[in-house]
């Protein structure tokens, strides 16, 4: 009991300074982007755009149309609103050991990242309007900024009840908001069948998302020399090479098959998926992680 006192007293600790630096991230990322607009049901226009085959005449702008002096139906213009009902987006991160690694190359954790880029995002998309809520059992959603600390609260709940699916490095099995959005933030090197159910269970709901995997630099080059011992993280057992530069290729031709398997199992859900490095700034992933959230 007392151990656990004192884990759950250096958690809420570091809650804090999480939220914080969460903030400032997000809103670095903030001033170069827009909300997550879509186009459906809704009373504010969004944008032009050029009558295409199939279009309901009814939706035609005629008084735009009027303007472009062209002929039907070339110059026929729809007029689109915005999607003004809140989405919910659902947020993963993998507690397993294997998150729990750094190498001297970094300062932090690829679970430590993965915590701060799940948090600016919720920060974000709280920003536009959308709900957001951790993907656990018994999770609520929240859809305000003030929410954020619930989150934070609730992402370390998760860290002091892992799983045998979290220590697999999976998604809980919970029940998921139909036509909502789930971003996983992992290493994503469980084995590619685990993953393929994983994401073949989404689609079935269905929900569509986003993958971004976090590996340590060292775990993308294998900067290692000579006789090096490898410690398993998660009941794999160790493995001494004698000569690690020998197996270098060998390594990198491994991962990118690893890589490119989890990203043709997104793609052929409709998932997007991206790789970010503990050794790159979590702005530059943020971002590019927002806006592909925003394409869909």
């Amino acid at each position: 009991m007392a151990n656990d006192a004192l884990a759950a007293e250096a958690l809420g600790a570091r809650l804090p300074a999480l939220l914080i630096a969460a903030d400032r991230v997000a809103s670095t990322v903030a001033q170069g982007v827009h909300g997550r607009r879509r186009v459906g049901q809704g009373d504010s226009f969004w944008q032009f755009r050029r009558f295409v085959s199939g279009d309901p005449l009814g939706r035609i702008d005629w008084r735009q149309s009027a303007k472009s002096g062209r002929g039907a139906p070339d110059g026929w213009f729809i007029r689109e609103t915005e999607w003004e009902a809140a989405q919910t987006v659902c947020l993963w991160r993998d507690t397993s050991s294997s998150m729990r690694w750094r190498s001297r190359q970094v300062a932090v954790e690829k679970r430590d990242r993965a915590n701060l880029l799940l948090l600016s995002l919720a920060s974000l998309l709280l920003r536009g309007g959308e709900r957001v809520m951790m993907m656990q059992q018994g999770a609520r959603s929240v859809t305000s900024r003030t929410g954020l600390d619930r989150l934070a609260a609730e992402l370390d709940n998760v860290n002091s009840s892992a799983t045998a699916n979290d220590e697999a490095g999976l998604p809980p099995d919970v029940r998921l908001p139909r036509h909502g959005t789930v971003v996983l933030f992992s290493d994503f090197l469980s084995p590619l069948d685990e993953i393929r159910a994983l994401i073949g269970r989404f689609a079935a709901v269905p929900v569509t998302g986003y993958l971004l995997q976090i590996l340590d630099p060292a775990e993308t080059a294998l900067p290692y020399q000579g006789r090096i011992r490898f410690r398993g993280l998660e009941h794999d057992g160790d493995a001494l090479i004698p000569r690690v530069e020998s197996v270098r290729d060998a390594y990198a031709e491994r991962l990118r098959a690893q890589q490119d398997g989890v990203a043709s199992i997104s793609a052929r859900a409709g998932f997007g998926f991206g790789v970010h490095r503990t050794d790159q700034p979590p702005e530059m992933a943020l971002l590019t992680l927002y806006q592909a959230l925003a394409a869909r």
